[in-house]
């Protein structure tokens, strides 16, 4: 009997070390909002004709920025400076969604397909984080099927740009929409399992799923819904 006690506390110990993470990383995730919405706001404002002039540059800057500044949160993310670094990460994403939101306002039901993308995006992470949490089954097993995906999706945007066919472009953000609703079930029961156990990556990871939902959620609502003057 007295050999059965040490696994029972260690077990309780790793419950509570990632609970503790699953916490810090909701909260961190509600704190980078933050950022995001005043990013946005900043970035509703900026003209952004060089990226419709030139979408292939502009596309591969802002791809290479913002793997700079993942790479950044990722080197930092055992310091205070992580946390800096990510908020920094979330106030550049949310300048970067300027450009869809902008697109997106100028129709007449602009404000509230926007609002529609935050809300499906918010039930649907709160709906699969839900499942993650009290179900508590490992998800693990999908993690190289997720991320050929996201590679093969990469691909996909990259020709797109040259092509400029509007239903890969509708295929590219509904198939977006399910890889990303997937990583979070993927993403959180790393996190329960512990294969992620540092909030600050932890949350960069979260936070890129329900970004890349809400962006494609949104860019199929104006392909279906908006309505045009």
């Amino acid at each position: 009997m007295q050999y059965q006690n040490p696994p029972v506390i260690q077990t309780g110990s790793f419950a509570l070390t990632q609970n503790r993470v699953l916490r810090n990383t909701y909260m961190m995730l509600a704190l980078t909002m933050v950022p995001t919405v005043i990013g946005a706001l900043i970035g509703m404002s900026i003209n952004f004709s060089f990226m419709a002039e030139h979408p292939i540059i502009s596309s591969l800057l802002m791809f290479g920025a913002m793997m700079g500044m993942m790479f950044a949160v990722s080197a930092l993310r055992n310091s205070g400076w992580g946390v800096v670094a990510l908020l920094g990460f979330t106030f550049v994403a949310g300048m970067l969604l300027g450009p869809i939101l902008q697109v997106a306002l100028h129709l007449r039901n602009g404000s509230q397909l926007v609002g529609m993308a935050a809300g499906g995006t918010g039930l649907i992470f709160f709906g699969l984080a839900t499942l993650a949490t009290v179900t508590k089954k490992d998800f693990s097993f999908m993690g190289k099927f997720l991320f050929i995906g996201v590679i093969l999706l990469i691909v996909a945007s990259l020709a797109n740009i040259f092509f400029q066919i509007p239903a890969l472009s509708l295929t590219i953000s509904a198939i977006a929409v399910m890889i990303f609703s997937a990583y979070i079930l993927f993403d959180i029961s790393q996190i329960i399992h512990g294969g992620e156990t540092n909030y600050v990556m932890a949350t960069m990871a979260l936070y890129l799923d329900i970004y890349n939902i809400f962006v494609n959620l949104l860019q199929l609502l104006m392909a279906f819904g908006g309505e045009r003057d």
